[in-house]
């Protein structure tokens, strides 16, 4: 995928943000992700925080062995301190330059660490849209983060398994959209969507 490192503080700060002014209220609020209520989004990316960071670390076990798709992911009482230490981690896990490199796992699927790290990366960027969209928070993304996961989105675009895999069919956007619609519309979201 890329050779590039990235550090994902930037952006792990910013789902730390969204998800601190989450209110109470909206936990069983929808989202874009028609099977997820609020409360399974912010579960969803507990959950793959916690298994990208094992990954970095080449902690390989029931963390990164786990399918995604195994249970509809749900948040405990404590989230709210659990979340942003768990992002935390993450940024700091790839912060080691041997995050990037090797062979690793996440949902089970075994990655270069490139590309778990890109994967990683374009998670927290799309489901940080998610979240901000379902809540009706603001939402910019780090830059970096943000052209990272478009490029892995526009590569992966033609993969004649989209409909069935981790991403539904392409939402066709303007070419001269911003570059955050074009990403989301990339992933198989619109970026009209609305709570």
């Amino acid at each position: 995928m890329t050779d590039t490192t990235l550090d994902l503080e930037p952006q792990t700060r910013v789902i730390a943000r969204l998800a601190a002014a989450v209110r109470d209220d909206q936990l069983a609020d929808g989202t874009p992700c028609p099977e997820y209520t609020v409360r399974n989004l912010l579960g969803h990316l507990l959950g793959l925080a916690v298994a990208f960071r094992d990954a970095g670390r080449k902690d390989l076990g029931p963390t990164t062995d786990t399918s995604p798709e195994a249970a509809l992911p749900d948040i405990g009482p404590g989230w709210r301190e659990e979340l942003p230490k768990v992002l935390a981690e993450l940024a700091e896990a790839w912060r080691d330059p041997a995050a990037w490199t090797g062979e690793t796992r996440a949902g089970g699927v075994p990655l270069t660490g490139a590309e778990a790290g890109v994967v990683a990366t374009d998670e927290l960027v799309i489901h940080g849209w998610d979240l901000a969209r379902a809540t009706g928070l603001p939402y910019a993304p780090a830059p970096a983060a943000l052209r990272l996961s478009y490029g892995m989105l526009l590569a992966a675009a033609d993969d004649p398994s989209r409909g069935g895999g981790i991403f539904g069919p392409v939402v066709p956007v303007p070419d001269d959209a911003p570059l955050l619609d074009r990403a989301v519309g990339l992933s198989g979201r619109d970026p009209r969507w609305r709570a």
